[in-house]
């Protein structure tokens, strides 16, 4: 049995080992495929039976041109890189990734709030630069300093991510408002309660993206949107880049309705030059990397191999569509 993976390199750039899905099949892992060059897609593909990618696109030209394809394997928590509708017509079931960056993606959307508060690498940076040795004062700082204890954090998406930040949040002082289309009673307590779109907006000091892109999610912070949040609001995503309007985010921010952004993704990654926010004020723009750590990358891997085992014999976990 022939495996392929089409993009190894983010997973996997050399501290881990394919050594689990290699003893499965025969393994052939390209650290990169040009996701725009079809030819080369399919190509690569050839007559393997099990396709595992990461941000590699399969759609329905693919999908015809490589009858061979048995499974479908992501490397990620997100799905719509695949045409999984397609595919599950075709008897090929696609798995996913779930929960394995729980805890990573959560840190790293709590260290996006923090920077923004304090600053902490431009300050030192500025210590490095001399800036204190020639302060009259004791100490000094050129950006204001933000207290979180007693603010309010709107998340919107309350899954597995949405409430590990919740915890972090209630543990620095902060009340929590969250926005979800699936409730759960349980969740609630005095720091923590359900609320609806529109109460988020209103009344969170600073609200943290965690749903996934759909349709219906696409661009939901846009002019109107900001325009029901307080000023000054702060603004995190760590989700999908998608979900948000860039130029109405720039303007925002320029005109200090949003005071400040901490983002992990872009709706084009990596982004185009002209990208409104890489110009934007108090805007902090990471790599795409809040699911990185090496923990929660050898969980992916652990997982993928898992899907895979599973499949093979025959009863396929962490499925995403519905194969007829």
């Amino acid at each position: 049995m022939k495996i392929v993976v089409l993009d190894g390199y983010t997973e996997n750039p050399g501290d881990l080992s394919w050594e689990k899905i290699e003893a499965m099949g025969e393994l052939t892992v390209y650290e990169r495929t040009p996701v725009k060059d079809k030819a080369e897609i399919i190509r690569r593909i050839g007559d393997a039976e099990i396709v595992i990618t990461n941000k590699t696109p399969l759609d329905r030209e693919i999908l015809d041109a490589c009858p061979s394809i048995r499974y479908l394997g992501l490397l990620s928590t997100g799905y719509n890189i695949v045409d999984y509708q397609y595919a599950g017509e075709k008897g090929i079931p696609v798995t996913n990734i779930p929960a394995y960056g729980t805890e990573a993606v959560a840190q790293f959307t709590i260290g996006l709030l923090l920077e923004i508060c304090h600053h902490i690498g431009h300050h030192s940076q500025a210590v490095s630069q001399g800036s204190w040795e020639r302060c009259p004062d004791f100490c000094f700082w050129d950006y204001p300093l933000i207290e979180l204890q007693g603010k309010t954090m709107g998340i919107v998406g309350f899954g597995r991510i949405g409430q590990s930040v919740a915890r972090i949040a209630m543990a620095l002082g902060m009340k929590v408002l969250a926005a979800s289309p699936h409730r759960r009673p349980e969740l609630e307590n005095e720091g923590c309660r359900y609320a609806s779109l529109q109460e988020v907006f209103a009344q969170a000091d600073v609200i943290s993206l965690h749903c996934p892109y759909f349709p219906e999610t696409e661009k939901m912070i846009n002019r109107e949107t900001i325009g029901q949040m307080k000023d000054g609001v702060i603004l995190l995503n760590s989700s999908r880049g998608q979900l948000i309007d860039e130029e109405a985010l720039a303007e925002a921010l320029n005109q200090g309705k949003v005071s400040a952004a901490g983002l992990d993704v872009l709706s084009t990654e990596p982004p185009s030059p002209d990208n409104p926010l890489l110009k934007a004020k108090n805007c902090i723009i990471t790599p795409h990397i809040a699911w990185a750590s090496r923990e929660a990358r050898a969980r992916l891997m652990d997982i993928a191999a898992e899907n895979l085992r599973a499949y093979l014999a025959g009863a396929p976990q962490n499925v995403v569509n519905n194969v007829q």
